[in-house]
């Protein structure tokens, strides 16, 4: 399987919303990886563990499906899990879904442009800002005080569900997994 997690490279992203998805491949790594490999035509950091791969792509956002694509033809891999985050949840959502519209999501329009859209996505949520015209600068600003007080463990439970989805259905991970909101 491959899982891959979204955000944008680069120190001045490294905190951002929009980077939820590398801070959980981080966590997995931490938990899991112990081999790095590197391939420049992946443009992507690139963890194995057991059978499984953690990606996370070196591109933006919006060209994040071309690493997607390439590794997982690479590795003739079937099976993929996109972890995102999602303006329509609120903060610390968590919920699963299989296949299904791009949302605006310039990652998610990018991976459905190259691998289709039949794949596992978790669903961060991140909240919307209070004016629609701030969307861009919401994704890419950092999480607020009182959300980073909740932030690790958010992104545990979420390593902890994408475990699970390694050995289960992801209905049955849904039902056990999924997270309305934190109570801020």
């Amino acid at each position: 399987m491959l899982i891959v997690g979204l955000g944008n490279p680069g120190s001045e992203y490294e905190q951002t919303r929009h980077n939820i998805g590398f801070m959980v491949i981080d966590e997995l790594r931490s938990r899991h990886s112990n081999s790095s490999i590197s391939k420049a035509s992946f443009e992507g950091e690139l963890f194995k563990f057991n059978t499984h791969y953690l990606l996370k792509p070196t591109t933006y956002m919006n060209l994040s499906g071309n690493s997607i694509v390439t590794v997982k033809n690479f590795y003739k891999i079937e099976d993929v899990i996109v972890i995102h985050d999602d303006l329509d949840l609120p903060f610390g959502t968590l919920r699963f879904k299989h296949a299904g519209g791009h949302g605006g999501h310039n990652g998610l329009r990018s991976a459905d442009s190259t691998i289709t859209k039949e794949y596992l996505r978790v669903r961060m949520g991140i909240g919307k800002p209070e004016h629609k015209g701030e969307v861009s600068s919401y994704v890419l600003g950092n999480f607020s005080e009182e959300q980073r007080k909740h932030l690790d463990e958010w992104i545990k439970k979420c390593a902890d569900a994408v475990e699970l989805l390694l050995e289960n259905d992801w209905e049955k991970v849904a039902s056990l997994h999924s997270i309305k909101k934190f109570q801020l």
